[in-house]
């Protein structure tokens, strides 16, 4: 389900205030990596740096195929790796869309050539994205493919989710939805309220998520099957996640490190950086997004990595695309925005980062035991560094975060046995 490029497994010794929360582990200790794999772990005198297990990215956009002037496997992956992944989830809405076994074959034997960190690839719900005719599931999953998605786009019909619902149980892949209703989207820009009205913005209401989440959830109900909500932004939204999830549905769900950051307000400036799909929202929002992220309602952090040519996105913004960069600043973005300030505690932004993901999608949890393949991120959570458009490995500079100094930084990664990246 994962896939990278061969290549030696590393032998290495890290040490310091080993934190992983899912383990209940927090202690200086001094872990020894022999041939990929954890030999030993000892304890060890204080250290300023933090090790935890590495993170996992269910939700990063790799342009490939179709806009590698966009970004490539080998930079999406090279991005990842400083960002302190060990595993990442692509999405199918490339040029071509991942809907049939030849296009994923050809990702998955490319990835083994240039991923530097483990990959996986999503294929698509719905032929070429189109939303009239179900993708071939049960041959894509026997290729490959991690997990089903129209990502870009809602599944429009409710009939056609209803059989992706109970063709995925045949698959036996799970399903992840981007959940808005267009007719209610359209021509929006920003979120409905306040600042939108006040800049002349066209309005994009919280119902065009929490409308098709709410439908998604009660098909999900009705058929007895599992699903994933992406990027959830509204607090109708989580409310109705919340519902589900009292009433048995199993859902899961994850939240972008701009949602929980952000709110609409940064839209006033205009910048295209701050243009996303959902869009930022209320500070109601963001509270309800943040409590969700504390009691486990949501269970994940996924960057939603979009990355855009600098000409794309050096425009006015209604005419800007959605989406922004992610996969290098997520951590310290969180430390710096939440965790410093209080709102969030370091041991859950670790969690939600790493094993949350991980379970969600079944994917191998990093574990920070004997015997356990490396998988790790070592963190200096007093490093100040500014970030600037020529500091990124990934080919696409459009972040929200150019020009803000953070505080907090991954300055080693080890995924899949490997030392993937040192600061």
């Amino acid at each position: 389900m994962l896939f990278s490029r061969n290549g030696r497994s590393d032998s290495l010794t890290l040490e310091g205030r080993v934190l992983a929360p899912a383990q209940g582990i927090d202690e200086c200790l001094r872990i020894t990596v022999t041939d990929g794999v954890i030999a030993a772990i000892e304890p060890a005198a204080a250290s300023a740096l933090v090790i935890a297990p590495a993170f996992v990215d269910p939700h990063v956009h790799l342009r490939t195929p179709g806009r590698e002037d966009e970004e490539t496997l080998r930079s999406g992956t090279e991005a990842a790796a400083a960002g302190g992944y060990c595993a990442i989830l692509a999405m199918p809405n490339t040029e071509p869309v991942v809907d049939s076994a030849a296009v994923l074959g050809a990702l998955i034997e490319g990835a083994r050539v240039d991923a530097l960190v483990p990959t996986g690839f999503m294929a698509s719900i719905s032929k070429g994205q189109g939303g009239q005719e179900l993708s071939e599931m049960a041959e894509l999953a026997s290729a490959g493919a991690a997990a089903f998605t129209d990502d870009g786009k809602p599944v429009v019909s409710a009939g056609l989710m209803r059989r992706a619902l109970q063709y995925s149980a045949l698959a036996g892949r799970p399903l992840a939805l981007h959940c808005e209703e267009r007719a209610l989207s359209k021509g929006g820009q920003a979120h409905e309220g306040r600042v939108s009205a006040e800049i002349g913005l066209g309005p994009y209401p919280s119902t065009a998520e929490s409308l098709m989440v709410e439908r998604d959830l009660a098909l999900a109900a009705a058929e007895e099957r599992p699903l994933h909500l992406m990027h959830l932004s509204a607090r109708e939204s989580v409310h109705a996640l919340r519902r589900a999830r009292d009433a048995g549905v199993a859902a899961t769900a994850e939240v972008t490190p701009h949602h929980l950051c952000l709110t609409d307000e940064a839209v006033r400036s205009l910048d295209p950086n701050h243009k996303m799909n959902p869009p930022l929202r209320s500070e109601d929002d963001r509270s309800a997004l943040l409590e969700a992220l504390r009691d486990g309602a949501i269970g994940a952090v996924a960057t939603d990595h979009a990355p855009h040519a600098r000409h794309e996105k050096d425009v006015p913004f209604e005419d800007a695309p959605f989406g922004v960069t992610g996969l290098e600043t997520s951590f310290a973005a969180l430390h710096t925005y939440l965790v410093v300030p209080g709102e969030l505690t370091l041991e859950t932004v670790l969690e939600r980062m790493s094993t949350g993901p991980a379970r969600t999608f079944g994917l191998g949890e990093p574990r920070i035991e004997t015997g356990a393949r490396a998988n790790l991120v070592a963190l200096d959570l007093e490093a100040e560094w500014k970030v600037t458009e020529n500091g990124f490995r990934s080919l696409s500079a459009n972040s929200w975060l150019l020009g803000k100094t953070l505080r907090g930084r991954v300055v080693r990664t080890v995924a899949d046995g490997r030392e993937v990246f040192v600061a």
